[in-house]
């Protein structure tokens, strides 16, 4: 399909001018007062082993820096809650996706919808999937499921985040931090084997090229017959970066990732009637769908990016990014047949489910493609004014996306089972549906930002940061049926530009104590899902605001560190439609709704042969304040779905000598309703999980790692019409050799 021509070149010509007025001339303060030489750059860190900083995350589970708030800052400089989990503990975890890194992150639910990744709630609120999900900061569409293979760790920003990023939503923002390559040689290659046939090959090569140059390789084949949930798996994935000019003036980086997914799908297990939140009693690698059901899609992006260093350790790195993304998905949605078809004719209850309960087969078929650029660039300096110490944060950025989606029409219908028959189905021929294009959407957005953390006194600082952002979207929906299809049965668009706020205050008594509070804001646009209905392309940005007062200490002589803070969350003019309003033209930002609660992460040695990461979530208050009048959503007074009182993550592990390493984990959470929904609750869950390591040579080692020990049967993922359990009892082994 041709482009729209007009739309491309003008953000060329904007990302140009961009570029050309930040690179060409730094600001003048980028090179006042920092008292060094003009022709002495920072030197390259190194760890305290003498391993290059680019290796910190494969040996601790601690992290004290973050490139979440626009270039590398120390954690306890950012006035907000922030937590890390390094590649140590993917790997020690077995942690080959991204939700189930996000699983060792406290407050994160995921919401049984669509399939993919595209709606995950962070304190309560949804990240949205155009909006909040980060691939080294930035935008990284949800439509395809993500791997680990490349991620050094994964970085959540809590709460308000549209000063940083732009358009994004009350919860927060999530950034996958990928392999750079560094200074020392170093290779290894990593062999799984498992429960339900799983296989995974995983390497990570990094070579010295030259004086300032290096090449890292990261790539993956896996495979399985059943992931624990009911899902196959068949995925491989590579990314290649080459970095020179390390440490010096000018150091550029250029990078190309591709990943290729071919799995199964476990669209979700419908609720009983009479007791809907009591789950199926099967296990939970049942599977109930076709052969024939898939979870297609496929990724690959190109990143260029320029770092330019000046006097004073200032920075202006400058990236550009374009990628394509596809998903094409056949689900079969699982419901309980009528209670005619069901034996004894009675429908379906606890108490006469049994292997002979008839289950229908329905269907759910998505299929979509995205093309973006990108181009941001971003500069971090610190000077002197009226005496004070200036960091300075500022930037600017433009993204531009075509997304279109088909419909899968036609084709064979398929055939019900029973509760007994949990292995899967026949295939059908899918080939015999045909695409057709049923909606597109067309959006250029760009941002400027600038942010001063203000130096007032030894121990004081201030933070104020102020963003604008425009974004401009087309959307057009065409007709499906075989008479008219092709023909635009819709065509809108809309245009917002919003401003955000952050403020916040830092008390440091000492280097290892800080204390913050803070303020930001954030806003949703009527396009985040890449459409627009006839109301929402009438109806301006959603609203909301986070305050949070919390805390970073160093323990332990520095090697741990806690976590702390109380915060109150709000999306205070949320889309509505009221007594007096309902119609199909417009919406009301009259909702509102609201999370308060309290958190802590612990991650680190607490001795040098015991290690801890430890992340935790109390929210004892969520409530809608306002809502529809007229019925539709949630109810005013009603805890919203997908908030547990309490959530939690916990793994340690203890070395045992110079060889052995045991490991302990758990994960849990409290009841929680699914989305939209006050007439019930789903139970709690508490898995059990351990590994074992040992270091036969200083080149291999051997670890076996064990998830759900107890086989728990829990809902991982809820809808109001279904739920997806969370994997059963598995087993792996891992053969890791580095050369």
């Amino acid at each position: 399909m041709t482009r729209p021509n007009g739309r491309v070149s003008r953000l060329a010509v904007a990302v140009n001018l961009a570029v050309v007025s930040l690179a060409s001339s730094p600001p003048a303060f980028a090179q006042a007062g920092a008292g060094q030489d003009a022709a002495t750059l920072e030197p390259v860190r190194v760890t305290a082993d003498g391993r290059p900083p680019e290796t910190e995350a494969k040996e601790t589970y601690q992290a004290v820096t973050s490139t979440i708030g626009k270039g590398k800052q120390a954690l306890r400089d950012i006035p907000q809650s922030v937590t890390v989990v390094t590649e140590r503990l993917i790997d020690d975890r077995n942690l080959d996706t991204l939700k189930d890194t996000l699983h060792q992150t406290s407050g994160v639910t995921f919401l049984a919808a669509e399939g993919g990744e595209e709606d995950i709630r962070l304190r309560g609120f949804s990240l949205q999937s155009t909006g909040d999900i980060f691939s080294d900061g930035m935008r990284d569409p949800a439509i395809y499921e993500r791997d680990t293979f490349n991620y050094d760790r994964l970085e959540v920003l809590r709460g308000s985040a549209s000063m940083l990023f732009g358009r994004g939503s009350t919860g927060g923002a999530v950034n996958q931090v990928s392999k750079q390559p560094f200074m020392l040689d170093q290779r290894e290659v990593d062999f799984t084997l498992g429960t339900g046939a799983y296989r995974r090959l995983e390497t990570d090569l990094n070579f010295v090229t030259g004086q300032d140059a290096a090449f890292r390789l990261a790539a993956m084949k896996t495979a399985a017959d059943n992931n624990g949930a009911g899902s196959s798996i068949d995925k491989d994935g590579a990314a290649g970066s080459y970095r020179w000019g390390i440490g010096e003036q000018n150091e550029f980086q250029a990078s190309l990732y591709y990943l290729r997914n071919r799995n199964g799908i476990n669209y979700g297990l419908p609720w009983y009637g009479s007791a809907p939140g009591e789950l199926m009693r099967v296990d939970p690698s049942a599977y109930y769908g076709l052969d024939s059901d898939y979870a297609n899609s496929d990724v690959v992006h190109g990143t260029f990016s320029h770092t330019r260093r000046f006097v004073g350790g200032a920075e202006l790195k400058t990236s550009l990014r374009a990628g394509k993304y596809s998903r094409d998905q056949r689900a079969s949605t699982i419901r309980f047949a009528n209670a005619a078809a069901q034996p004894g004719g009675q429908a379906v209850t606890p108490d006469n489910f049994g292997d002979a309960t008839v289950l229908n087969r329905g269907t759910n078929n998505k299929t979509q493609k995205l093309d973006n650029q990108i181009v941001q660039s971003d500069y971090t300096g610190k000077f002197r004014w009226f005496g004070r110490v200036n960091a300075i944060t500022t930037g600017v950025d433009f993204n531009h996306e075509f997304f279109e989606a088909y419909s899968a029409v036609g084709g064979p219908a398929k055939p019900p089972t029973t509760a007994g028959s949990d292995e899967g189905g026949p295939a059908v021929d899918e080939s015999l549906r045909s695409l057709r294009r049923n909606r597109e959407f067309d959006a250029l957005s760009g941002g400027v930002y600038f942010q001063d953390l203000i130096q007032i006194t030894d121990h004081w600082k201030l933070l104020g940061g102020l963003r604008w952002d425009y974004l401009n979207g087309d959307y057009k929906s065409y007709a499906t049926a075989d008479a008219t299809q092709g023909n635009i049965t819709a065509e809108r668009g809309r245009s917002d530009s919003l401003w955000s706020k952050r403020f916040g205050v830092l008390y440091q008594p000492t280097s290892q104590a800080s204390f913050h509070a803070s303020y930001g804001t954030s806003f949703n646009t009527s396009g985040d899902t890449y459409q627009f209905d006839a109301a929402g392309s009438n109806t301006a940005p959603e609203k909301s605001r986070n305050i949070e007062l919390g805390g970073k200490f160093d323990l332990a002589g520095g090697d741990l560190s806690l976590r702390t803070a109380i915060f109150h969350s709000t999306k205070y003019n949320e889309r509505n439609r009221d007594e007096e309003t309902v119609n199909a033209t417009n919406y009301v930002l009259s909702g509102q709704r609201y999370a308060k609660g309290f958190e802590a992460d612990v991650a680190g040695r607490i001795t040098p042969d015991w290690e801890a990461y430890v992340s935790y979530t109390w929210i004892p208050v969520a409530k809608v304040k306002k809502g529809s009048l007229a019925g539709a959503g949630e109810t005013v007074g009603q805890r919203p779905g997908l908030i547990p009182k309490h959530q939690a993550t916990l793994w340690n592990t203890y070395k045992h000598g110079s060889d052995w390493r045991f490991g302990l984990g758990l994960n849990g959470r409290t009841k929680m309703a699914p989305q939209q929904v006050n007439t019930y609750k789903v139970d709690g869950y508490l898995t059990v999980d351990a590994m074992i390591e040992y270091q036969l040579t200083r080149e291999l080692a051997f670890k076996l790692n064990a998830t759900n020990l107890t086989n728990k049967l829990y809902a991982d993922s809820l809808y109001r019409g279904h739920w997806i359990p969370g994997p059963g009892r598995s087993f792996q082994l891992t053969a890791a050799y580095k050369f």
